[in-house]
């Protein structure tokens, strides 16, 4: 890799790693996987950075790298040691806090393409092609995963907490974005 070349990807990455770290968190639900995750993906897209110029869309091809990570390391987890599910008690969370945990909670309780979908989506902002170029699959495909998940997460969150629930999430993991809806 030229100097220059090696100069762009540091660029790149230095700009990028807080929005595909916390794309990885809400894809995973752990912050260590998610730092692992996302260093997973910066490597490969290290391995390709002097041929960037062949490849159309470079963030979209950043978070089909990542989302893809994801998926592997979903696909690997039944092999690595769980930790306990009881945690001790600790002092009642603010009710915002309290909301991106059961989103957090809804989240995990999806399979991983939907939950990608739903992340890409709703929390990354990604229209329904941008997000199947991310996932490598059809827009058809996109489109069934997302009213999926989204009939799935109404079921487990109710009626109470609305549309502004994924929202609630992505400023608990200090996202600024505004525009985030499940509808």
């Amino acid at each position: 890799m030229r100097t220059g070349d090696l100069e762009d990807f540091r660029g790149f990455a230095e700009e990028r790693l807080p929005h595909l770290r916390r794309t990885a968190y809400l894809m995973c639900g752990d912050w260590h996987h998610a730092e692992d995750i996302t260093q997973t993906a910066l490597t490969k897209l290290y391995s390709v950075w002097g041929r960037r110029r062949r490849i159309q869309n470079l963030e979209a091809y950043a978070h089909r790298v990542l989302t893809r990570a994801c998926i592997d390391h979903t696909r690997r987890r039944w092999r690595r040691e769980h930790p306990a599910r009881d945690l001790p008690d600790r002092a009642e969370p603010a009710a915002d806090l309290a909301l991106a945990l059961q989103v957090r909670a809804a989240l995990d309780g999806l399979p991983a393409r939907q939950r990608a979908v739903v992340v890409l989506r709703y929390w990354a902002d990604l229209d329904i092609a941008a997000t199947a170029a991310a996932m490598g699959c059809s827009v058809g495909t996109v489109k069934s995963h997302t009213a999926r998940a989204l009939t799935r997460l109404r079921a487990l969150l109710g009626d109470d907490h609305g549309p502004d629930a994924l929202g609630t999430l992505a400023k608990s993991t200090h996202h600024t974005r505004e525009k985030v809806t499940l509808s």
